[in-house]
């Protein structure tokens, strides 16, 4: 079976925790103890999120000055291969010698003129007090808005089209490698008709919809959206919160889920099992794996489920 499990932020740095490498590391163990017994059993593909490590990293260039402030595309291939080797680093240590683990620093191709780019939501990097923040947008031009009790700092994050080293990925997987790619949500580029070549692009690309593309053009039978929680709740917070058990996409479409959190892995799970012929997504915990595979765990959505189900 072709799976793509997209790891959330918390498998790389636990909720609460400061963005040490030590904590990072362990952070990476813990998931890959999780994920190599699943790389020996089925054809892997693993994607990641980047958000406070590029938003470390866009702090750090701004405070050199302008001249010498890197830019998003190259800031987020700068993640996707360093959090990329650690994952592919602690996989090794727990997979037999013979067995192939590949990371890719993956393009991926968005549209220049996306909407997104008018309004940027992706929040990087860490949380200040609303001051802070907005002394920071002024003296660094960026844009700043509120998260939870905090302010952070947020970049266009555009629809993903295309991955064009999908011929790769899919090569390396028909060969039995587990593969890392798509981190970050991709290294965001668009293709420059007259030069004949791509272009970065200021952004930071939402991993969950770059994973529901790379799943799709994959033909993956399972991708698993993994955080660190059970699965998607109907009316969180309140005292009429619901699990879902199993949703079509069309009913999820029509939920409400918050845009910070839940709401890009309900649009991306949503996107993958519209597009798949037999596919199916699931969000849920990546501790629970396991029950994922064997279909007892987590919020399961298809074309072949109609209306929702609840635990």
């Amino acid at each position: 079976m072709r799976l793509v499990v997209a790891l959330g932020g918390n498998a790389l740095l636990p909720r609460g925790k400061p963005l040490t490498p030590a904590n990072q590391v362990e952070a990476v163990r813990g998931a890959m103890r999780i994920l190599a017994p699943i790389s020996m059993q089925e054809n892997l593909v693993i994607t990641h999120g980047n958000g406070p490590q590029v938003g470390m990293l866009a702090t750090l260039t701004a405070q050199a000055g302008a001249e010498f402030a890197e830019p998003f595309d190259v800031l987020d291939a700068q993640t996707e291969g360093m959090i990329g080797y650690l994952i592919e680093r602690e996989l090794r240590e727990l997979l037999p010698a013979l067995r192939q683990v590949a990371t890719l620093v993956t393009l991926v191709e968005v549209d220049p003129k996306d909407p997104a780019f008018e309004d940027p939501t992706k929040f990087i990097g860490p949380v200040f007090d609303k001051d802070t923040a907005e002394k920071l947008a002024a003296d660094r031009g960026w844009v700043v808005k509120p998260d939870g009790d905090y302010w952070r700092r947020v970049v266009p994050s555009p629809v993903p089209s295309a991955v064009p080293g999908i011929h790769t990925v899919d090569a390396l997987v028909e060969s039995g490698c587990t593969v890392v790619c798509v981190g970050g949500g991709g290294v965001p580029v668009a293709w420059d008709q007259v030069a004949r070549s791509y272009t970065g692009i200021e952004a930071v690309i939402d991993k969950d919809l770059a994973t529901s593309l790379l799943a799709y053009q994959l033909s993956a039978s399972l991708m698993v959206l993994a955080t660190d929680v059970e699965g998607v709740y109907e009316g969180w917070g309140t005292p009429a919160q619901r699990l879902i058990k199993t949703a079509g996409p069309e009913y999820l479409r029509s939920g409400h889920f918050p845009a910070g959190s839940m709401g890009p892995k309900v649009t991306a799970a949503a996107e993958f099992a519209e597009r798949s012929l037999n596919g199916e997504a699931v969000i849920g915990a990546l501790g629970d794996l396991a029950a994922i595979l064997d279909g007892t765990a987590g919020t399961r959505v298809s074309r072949q489920y109609s209306g929702v189900t609840y635990y």
